[in-house]
């Protein structure tokens, strides 16, 4: 790896979607992004867009040795310097309803999403600052939440619970990191426009044809297709992300949705509303 002058910010699953645009915003803002992926192609990608402004790095968040790998190569070529920021952005979505969801899939989400949290920032948080003797100005890390992290839908569970996980972790971490003055961020998307909502059409649902949830599935499906083409563009939480790591007083959560209305009346209804509301448009309760 070559060493870059820039302040240098580590983003995990920086391949496509959000991680793409948390990569484009913040090398067009000054800084140098070393971008994890997982395929050969991803890299020369990021490199083909980002020129030098990007180092790729090859690994998955689940796989302890080449994150650690990763992190020792950061170390070299940052040359004392300080990591400005981590952004734990890689992350899967599984679906289906809970009753009868395949215990592997649980366990991939929890294992990318959550342990994959952990070992990046066990393997990374030393170069932002978490380390003693302290060197430089600490950097932040900033976890890329989600509004399913404070309202979970059903046939989502697996994914909800890993981000209302990750508010805890965040939370917690930020507690334990205070003696040496790195901050933890939780940026939180609603529906953004990324190749994530196309797989909503590609899942197969007919493993579930034979239980009460098969309407309820069709209609989330429909339903995710729709707001995944009226989400709002990556390179909003590019921005959000940007404001939590340059802020002067940042807060400890950025909400970004294209519907501030709906997360406010989450927040304000209470639950056994909302258990109406969504158990009629899905179908789980009679209309």
């Amino acid at each position: 790896m070559t060493s870059p002058t820039s302040p240098s910010v580590v983003v995990t699953g920086a391949s496509t979607g959000i991680g793409w645009a948390v990569a484009k915003v913040l090398t067009e803002r000054g800084f140098h992004v070393f971008g994890s992926v997982r395929k050969a192609a991803d890299a020369e990608r990021l490199i083909a867009a980002f020129g030098d402004k990007v180092t790729p790095m090859l690994f998955d968040v689940t796989d302890e040795v080449a994150v650690r790998m990763a992190a020792r190569k950061v170390e070299a070529a940052l040359d004392g310097r300080p990591l400005a920021g981590l952004v734990n952005n890689a992350g899967v979505a599984v679906a289906g309803p809970l009753l009868h969801l395949p215990i592997d899939e649980w366990r991939q989400q929890l294992e990318v999403n959550l342990t994959g949290v952990v070992i990046t920032t066990q393997a990374f948080a030393p170069l932002v600052g978490a380390r003693t003797p302290a060197g430089g100005k600490p950097g932040r890390i900033v976890n890329i939440g989600s509004v399913g992290g404070r309202n979970a839908n059903p046939f989502m569970a697996p994914y909800c619970t890993t981000k209302f996980g990750l508010e805890g972790l965040s939370e917690s971490l930020r507690r334990e990191l205070l003696p040496f003055g790195v901050d933890v961020i939780v940026v939180a998307p609603g529906a953004v426009a990324t190749p994530i909502w196309d797989k909503a059409d590609e899942t197969d649902v007919t493993a579930y044809a034979g239980t009460v949830y098969a309407p309820a599935l069709e209609r989330l499906r429909g339903y995710m297709l729709s707001i995944g083409k009226s989400g709002l563009p990556p390179e909003r939480i590019g921005e959000a992300v940007h404001t939590a790591l340059t802020a002067a007083r940042p807060k400890v959560r950025y909400t970004v949705t294209p519907d501030p209305f709906q997360v406010f009346m989450t927040q304000v209804l209470p639950k056994r509303t909302l258990d109406r509301i969504v158990g009629k448009r899905l179908g789980l309760l009679p209309g």
